[in-house]
C-alpha cells in the first residue's frame, strides 16, 4: 500500500508516477475523500474529549448530591453525534481502504519510463556457447521420449505437463542446486503450506487487483501463485527486531496460476503453465539499503545460471511493464536458440515499504518502529531453466549433455534420444 502521507503531501508528482505505471483511477477525488476523513477524524476526537468532560462534571455533581439532569441529556445528545459521525466514519474508511488497495506502487526515479516490454532497458549480458535456431523443447523432449504433453493434456487439459525418468531427475537435481545455492548466500529454507488465505493474497498484492489469476479452491482458500506469498505473509502482523535484519527466506514449491490474461500466448510446451516449480527467495531488509539488497538478489539468481553455463542478460523493466506491487524490477532473461531470443527467468523486485504497509509489519529499533522493505526474485523458475538446458545443450543425433554444475546430482552425463 503506498504511503497517505506521501500521497497527500507530494500529489501531484505521485499522480504523475502512478500514471506512468498505468493507473487510470480518480486520484483527485481520492484526495477529497482522504481530507473529509481526516476531518471527520478530527471532529470525533473532539466531541469524544467533549463527552469525557461531561461525564467528570456529571461525576463530580452526582458525588456532591448535585442535579445532573441537563449534563446527562448533553451526553446523550454527544453520545447520539458521536454515534452518527462514528457511522460515516467508518464507512469513508472502509471505502478508502478498498480503493488504497487497488492503487499500484510508485516506480522508483530510475526506473526506464515507457509504455510496454519494448522500452525495457537491458543493463548487462553474459554469452556462453550461445547458438540459434535448432528445434525447440518440445521437439526435443519427444525425441527423447520424456516430455508427455498428451498425458498431461489427458489428466490435466492443456498448460500442464508430464515429465518422466531422466527429465524429472533433471528437474529435482535443479531444485536441489538452487536450494544449496541459496543456502550458501545465507537464506534459511522454508517448507510453506501451498494453499493460502486471502489475507496473505492481499499483503502481497496479489487480490483485490489480480483475483482472476488466482485458483480458488474453496471459501477464502486459494493455491499460491509463488512462495513469495506464503514466505512474505509469515511476518504479516508482526514486529521484527531490528537486530535480526536482514531476513533471508527461501523455498522450493509447486506455483499455479490461471494466466487469466495471457489466452493463446505461450501455448506450446513448459513456457506458460498453470502448474509449475519455482525456488524463490525472499527478504526483508532495512530501508536504506533495500538497493544493494536489490543488487545482491539479481546476482544471486545469475549465479545459477553462471554455473549452468547458460547464457543471459539482465533487463530493468519500465514503468508501463513494472508489476503493480513492484517499485523497481531486474529481470533475468535466459537465451533460448529456437526463439532466437532471451526469455524472463526470473523477476527480482524490490517493493519498498509497499508489502509491508499493507502486512501491517514493522521493525522495532529501540523505541522506535518502522516499515521494513520486501525483496523477491525466483532464483530460478525451474521448468524454464529445464527447457533452457534442453535447447543450449542438445547435440542432433545424440542428445541432451548435462551441464557440469549438475554432477553432485545426477548419476548421468547424457540424454540420450530416442533411436
Amino acid at each position: 500500500m503506498i504511503n497517505i502521507s506521501n500521497l497527500k503531501d507530494n500529489f501531484e508528482l505521485c499522480k504523475k508516477k502512478l500514471e506512468l505505471k498505468g493507473y487510470t483511477g480518480d486520484l483527485n477525488n481520492l484526495n477529497i475523500q482522504i481530507n473529509s476523513k481526516n476531518s471527520l477524524q478530527t471532529e470525533l476526537d473532539e466531541l469524544k474529549n467533549k463527552k469525557n468532560s461531561v461525564s467528570k462534571q456529571i461525576g463530580i455533581k452526582a458525588s456532591n448530591g448535585e442535579k445532573i439532569d441537563v449534563l446527562k441529556k448533553d451526553s446523550d445528545g454527544l453520545s447520539s453525534e458521536i454515534e452518527k459521525k462514528q457511522i460515516v466514519f467508518n464507512d469513508l474508511k472502509t471505502d478508502l481502504e478498498a480503493q488504497l488497495l487497488e492503487i499500484p506502487n510508485l516506480p522508483d526515479d530510475d526506473v526506464p519510463i515507457g509504455s510496454d516490454e519494448s522500452c525495457n532497458k537491458e543493463i548487462d549480458i553474459k554469452i556462453y556457447n550461445q547458438t540459434s535456431g535448432g528445434p525447440d523443447h518440445v521437439e526435443i523432449g519427444e525425441a527423447i521420449g520424456l516430455l508427455d504433453t498428451d498425458s498431461a493434456n489427458k489428466l490435466s487439459g492443456s498448460r500442464f505437463v508430464v515429465l518422466k525418468g531422466k527429465l524429472a531427475e533433471l528437474q529435482r537435481a535443479l531444485i536441489l542446486l538452487m536450494l544449496d545455492e541459496a543456502k550458501e548466500n545465507g537464506y534459511e529454507e522454508y517448507y510453506v503450506p501451498f494453499i493460502v488465505n486471502s489475507d496473505s493474497l492481499v499483503g502481497t498484492g496479489q487480490l483485490p487487483k489480480f483475483a482472476d489469476d488466482q485458483f480458488s479452491v474453496g471459501e477464502n482458500k486459494f493455491l499460491i501463485p509463488t512462495a513469495e506469498v506464503p514466505l512474505t505473509n509469515i511476518y504479516r502482523g508482526e514486529t521484527i527486531n531490528s537486530d535480526h535484519l536482514p531476513v533471508k527466506m527461501t523455498s522450493h514449491t509447486p506455483c499455479f496460476r490461471a494466466e487469466a490474461g495471457s489466452y493463446g500466448k505461450d501455448t506450446r510446451g513448459m513456457i506458460r503453465q498453470h502448474q509449475f516449480e519455482k525456488v524463490e527467495l525472499v527478504k526483508f531488509v532495512h530501508p536504506e539499503t533495500s538497493e544493494e539488497h536489490l543488487e545482491e538478489l539479481v546476482n544471486n539468481a545469475a549465479s545459477i545460471l553462471d554455473r549452468l553455463e547458460l547464457s543471459y542478460r539482465k533487463v530493468i523493466l519500465c514503468t508501463g511493464d513494472l508489476g503493480f506491487s513492484a517499485a523497481k524490477t531486474i529481470d533475468l532473461e535466459v537465451w533460448l536458440p529456437s526463439q532466437d531470443c532471451f526469455r524472463e527467468i526470473s523477476s527480482c523486485s524490490n517493493f519498498r515499504d509497499f508489502q509491508s504497509r499493507r502486512m501491517n509489519t514493522k521493525i522495532k529499533d529501540g523505541k522506535q518502529k518502522y516499515y521494513p522493505h520486501t525483496l523477491n526474485g525466483s532464483a530460478l523458475a525451474v521448468g524454464r531453466t529445464l527447457l533452457a538446458i534442453l535447447e543450449n545443450n542438445f547435440e542432433k543425433g545424440v542428445g541432451v549433455h548435462m551441464p557440469k554444475a549438475l554432477k553432485p546430482y545426477l548419476n548421468f552425463d547424457l540424454i540420450e534420444i530416442v533411436k
